[in-house]
Formats: C-alpha cells, sequence, structure tokens
C-alpha cells in the first residue's frame, strides 16, 4: 500500500470516527425540572404581585411559555406516574399520592408504580442517553419495604427523598447539587436528567439566606417568597451548570408543577415535622401559592389543581419569548414528544395515551386529537373538590361526580376561571362527554396487581384510614 493510499485510509477511519462521535452528540440532552404544589400564578412572569422568579422568567423569555399544559391528577404520585409513562395514571391504579401500605390498601391502589410501565427515561436510555434522576421520587413511599429503585424505571443515576425503605434518603437542598455534578460528568454525550424539586410542598424549609432576602415582607408571605426563591435559584444552578457544560444551546430545558398550589392552613398550623426534611418546617398556614385566577387548587379537577406552569426552552427550535395559549398539552404527552426530540423510535407495542405534540414545541398551532381524562377519589368536598372524574375534548370540560348525576360544563378558551357553568345550555355536549369519561372509568382495572404490593408491610397493617396529604 502507497503511503498515498495510508493517507487516504487514515483519513477515510478519521472522519468515520468523527462522524460516530458526533451524531450521539447532536441528540439534544434533555433537563425535565418538576417543582411540587408549585401554582400557575406562582412566578412573576405570570403576573404574581409580590414573589420575584427571576430564573423562570428567564427561561419563559428565552423560550415559550405554555398557558394550557395540564398534568393529569391534582396530587403528586399519580401527576408523576403519569409523566414517566406517558399513560394515565389510573391504568395503574394509582388515583392519589402513595402512602403507607396499610393505607394504599385502604384506597385500593398498588405500593408502587409498575415497573413493567413505559418509561420515558428507559426508551432514552436503550438509545444511548445517559440518565438520572435527582430530588423528590414518590413513586412509592418512604415506608414501604422491597419497593423498586429508581435504577428499575430506566435511571442510570439517583439520588432521591421520598423514595421506597430501603433506599437511602436524599437531602432536600442537595437536588441541584446531584444535578450539576450529573451535567458536568455527562457533557460529552446525550442524557436525559430529572430535577423533582421539593419547593413548595410542606413543610417549608427555606434557606436562611432566602429568608433574609424577605424580611420586609409578613411573615406569612416571608416564608412562602424564601420558599420559591430557593427553588427558582435551584433553577438557576441547573441552568449555569448547562452554560459552564458547554451543553446549553442542546439542550431542551422544561420547567412545571406536579399540580396546583397547597391549601392555606389555620394560623396555628405553623410547624410540622418531616422524616425527609431532616429538620424542623413551617406548616400550612404559609402555604399562600397562587393558582393565577384559576378556580380550585391542589385535590380538585378543576383548573386550579391540574393547570400548572409549563416553561420550554430549546435554543433554535423552541421560539424565545412566545406564549402559546392554543395548544392543550399534557403530561402523558411528554413521552412520545421527548422521544420525538430525541430520535428515539417508540416500541412497536407501545400503546401510549399521549400525543406527539413535537411540532408546538416548535412554534406551530397544534390542535390536540386525542381527550384527556382524570379521576381523583381523594377529598371531596364544596366548592371545589367535589368531581370524581374530568374529560376534556376540545375546547370543552366536563366535570362530573361518580354516577354522573351531578355535572358541570366549562369552554376553557373562553373561560379559564370556570365560572360559567354552560351544562344546561350544551346537553349533546354533555351527554357526549360523559358517555366518554364513563365509558373510560369502565375500563380502568378494578383490582391491584400482586406484584406491585409489599406483601409483609400489608400482612403487618391489613387495613388503615388514609390520612390527608
Amino acid at each position: 500500500m502507497t503511503l498515498v493510499s495510508c493517507a487516504r485510509l487514515l483519513l477515510l477511519l478519521l472522519t468515520a470516527l468523527t462522524v460516530a462521535s458526533a451524531a450521539p452528540a447532536s441528540r439534544p440532552n434533555i433537563v425535565f425540572i418538576f417543582a411540587d404544589d408549585w401554582g400557575w400564578g406562582d412566578l412573576s412572569a405570570h403576573g404574581h404581585p409580590w414573589l420575584k422568579t427571576p430564573h423562570l422568567d428567564r427561561l419563559a423569555r428565552e423560550g415559550t411559555d405554555f398557558h394550557q399544559f395540564n398534568v393529569l391528577n391534582p396530587v403528586c404520585s399519580p401527576s408523576r406516574a403519569a409523566a414517566l409513562t406517558g399513560m394515565f395514571p389510573s391504568r395503574f391504579g394509582i388515583h392519589q399520592h402513595f402512602a403507607a401500605p396499610a393505607q394504599n390498601l385502604a384506597r385500593g391502589m398498588p405500593d408502587w408504580l409498575d415497573p413493567r410501565a413505559p418509561s420515558l427515561p428507559r426508551f432514552l436510555q436503550q438509545a444511548g442517553y445517559r440518565t438520572g434522576h435527582f430530588g423528590k421520587w414518590h413513586l412509592t413511599n418512604r415506608n414501604t419495604h422491597g419497593a423498586p429503585a429508581p435504577t428499575a424505571y430506566g435511571f442510570d443515576d439517583y439520588a432521591v427523598f421520598n423514595g421506597g425503605a430501603e433506599t437511602v434518603s436524599a437531602d432536600l437542598h442537595a437536588t441541584p447539587d446531584h444535578a450539576v455534578k450529573f451535567i458536568h460528568a455527562h457533557r460529552d454525550r446525550p442524557f436525559y436528567l430529572n430535577v423533582w424539586l421539593h419547593e413548595s410542598h410542606l413543610p417549608h424549609v427555606p434557606t436562611p439566606a432566602s429568608l433574609a432576602q424577605w424580611s420586609h415582607l409578613d411573615e406569612q408571605k416571608r416564608v412562602y417568597a424564601a420558599v420559591i426563591t430557593d427553588g427558582d435559584n435551584a433553577v438557576g444552578r441547573v441552568l449555569a451548570a448547562l452554560e459552564a457544560a458547554g451543553v446549553a444551546s442542546n439542550t431542551i430545558v422544561i420547567f412545571s408543577s406536579d399540580n396546583g398550589p397547597e391549601s392555606t392552613a389555620a394560623a396555628t398550623q405553623r410547624e410540622s415535622r418531616d422524616p425527609d426534611a431532616k429538620a424542623a418546617g413551617y406548616g400550612g398556614y404559609y402555604s399562600v401559592g397562587s393558582s393565577g385566577g384559576l378556580r380550585g387548587e391542589k385535590r380538585s379537577l378543576y383548573e386550579g389543581g391540574v393547570r400548572v406552569p409549563f416553561l420550554v426552552r430549546w435554543p433554535g427550535q423552541t421560539p424565545a419569548g412566545a406564549k402559546n395559549d392554543t395548544t392543550a398539552f399534557t403530561a402523558v404527552d411528554l413521552l412520545p414528544t421527548l422521544c420525538a426530540a430525541a430520535g428515539v423510535a417508540l416500541p412497536a407495542d407501545y400503546r401510549g395515551d399521549g400525543e406527539n405534540l413535537l411540532a408546538a414545541l416548535k412554534g406551530e398551532p397544534v390542535r390536540r386529537t386525542r381527550p384527556i381524562f382524570w379521576k381523583w377519589t381523594g377529598k371531596a368536598a364544596e366548592p371545589d373538590w367535589w368531581p370524581r372524574l374530568a374529560v376534556r375534548d376540545g375546547d370543552w370540560k366536563l366535570v362530573l361526580n361518580a354516577d354522573a348525576s351531578r355535572v358541570a360544563l366549562h369552554r376553557l378558551t373562553t373561560d379559564r376561571a370556570e365560572a360559567v357553568d354552560l351544562a344546561r345550555d350544551q346537553p349533546e355536549i354533555v351527554a357526549r362527554l360523559t358517555r366518554l369519561a364513563l365509558a373510560w372509568d369502565a375500563s380502568l382495572p378494578t383490582t391491584v396487581d400482586p406484584a406491585c404490593i409489599s406483601a409483609s408491610d400489608r400482612a403487618a397493617t391489613p387495613s388503615a384510614a388514609p390520612r390527608r396529604k
């Protein structure tokens, strides 16, 4: 072989190696920041009168703010299960948060999300992504023995709180530290990263620095503002880490929340203790979060309980500074949409409940074609917690009790506050949506998969009354 031939062969080999190494790097990284009980109105970009969220406001300026994003349950565990699997959580019998096994038994629930369920991180992991989950887990409960670890769902690295009984609980405020280390460690390959924050869930455990920043506010507002500041600062640290690692331009960053804001408790409930908090925290008196004018809050199927912030930044792909107030986007859409963004084909046997809304991320007008369903079996009270089922199809949303003897119909595109019940004026729409909701409810499982039960825990305590989350 001549010297020229050798040089050409070497050039071809180097070119092939370059292409092989560039192909994975060209796929976008994905960072999913999921806050807890963070209301739609708890951003200064959404007009809050005294909260300040400069890092989230920056994310909104540099990306698109989706104003019609819904989670699929008004509390955390089922909401998170939907985001992970792309399926309505009731398909797994998850209708409320995971409590201790005896309480799950009383609710007819499993003790953890089935690890055989479809999983966004697993699909990406199988396609060559490095995957990490840091922060809240709550796809089981810290009192549950035998629960699968996050690795069973497709995560390579994790440090969580409210995992199973055998999972070491990470510090609440360490979530951004773990995320920053993960970003720097994997900056040379595509990665998927969950940053699931504690803020603004109870107990409120604000840092001294954030409390000092809001010393001019009254006590009640001061604690909540400090908690929101801690969450916003965590977002800022993640954004800074992406820039420092040189990967910000090729990373999809999403910020959202698992449900609407918590109820504000009486002034006597100022202190609360939680084993995962590792310290005393402030109680529900300080939960003065805002739904931004939406009806209801946490535990309600009205929009205040399930419509939450959804900010997406993807440089060069997602329009900067845009507001999308037309696309009905939901948590079950994340799996097909993000897999499409990553160029990852879904398994042929995957039957999810979401839609691929990648075009919406890229600024194109998209109208959802599939109905959205919710089921809730927890708190039932007037005026906003009575609905047990809800369905949205197009502009219309129907809420109803379990046997459809009581219904309310709202046109969300003209009545985001769900203040006007149009059920009497639109009987045909009510009848159609009622049939949809009841048929969907009848299709859900009525028994718990034994593989998702902590047999030893349930044998020890056969029954218990559920506690308020």
